[in-house]
């Protein structure tokens, strides 16, 4: 077998550069989403008040709602604002609920802007599988930081994020900035 381009042949050197993202495979493979819509256990947002800050990622607790760290985040400070009680859609939440979580998203944007200098954010839900939800079961509000430039090849091309930050780090930054917080 004639081969014209040995570039073209696995272990010989390409050109391109490689970043290897190995935790996302977690992710493609379904790891910490629940099998059905029950609560407890099975569910990551019911299971992370259970543990500490630390190890749950979560930045700070409310009484209705809480904001934790996105474990597959789109940019780097990506927070979620969760209910603690295990609802699907936003029409089930109470008006204290809804309340809190906004109050929460709105917080969140503030101690981004003073950790990390965003030049805006995605807010968001999506309610339903079909409509983009990785864990449908328990709503969740998206707090996605965004830079001018952020989007740039890695996701497009070499669906990849780059991260400058470990998850941890960041919690630690954003829960030490958290107003009225005792750290």
């Amino acid at each position: 077998m004639e081969v014209e381009d040995a570039a073209e042949l696995p272990g010989v050197p390409d050109g391109f550069g490689r970043l290897w993202v190995p935790h996302r495979m977690a992710y493609i493979g379904g790891e910490n989403k629940p099998a059905d819509r029950a609560a407890g256990d099975g569910c990551p947002f019911c299971r992370a008040p259970g543990l500490s800050d630390e190890d749950g990622l979560i930045v700070a607790r409310g009484q209705r709602a809480f904001v934790l760290m996105n474990l597959y985040p789109y940019n780097g400070g990506h927070l979620l604002v969760c209910p603690y009680r295990h609802v699907a859609d936003y029409t089930e939440l109470t008006t204290e609920e809804v309340a809190e979580v906004g109050e929460l998203t709105r917080t969140a944007m503030t101690v981004l802007r003073e950790v990390s200098g965003p030049g805006g954010f995605n807010l968001g839900m999506n309610q339903g599988d079909v409509a983009g939800a990785g864990i449908a079961a328990h709503l969740h509000q998206h707090v996605v930081p965004r830079w001018a430039g952020d989007a740039n090849f890695l996701p497009i091309v070499g669906r990849t994020r780059a991260l400058p930050e470990l998850l941890a780090d960041t919690r630690t930054r954003l829960a030490a900035a958290w107003p009225g917080e005792d750290h």
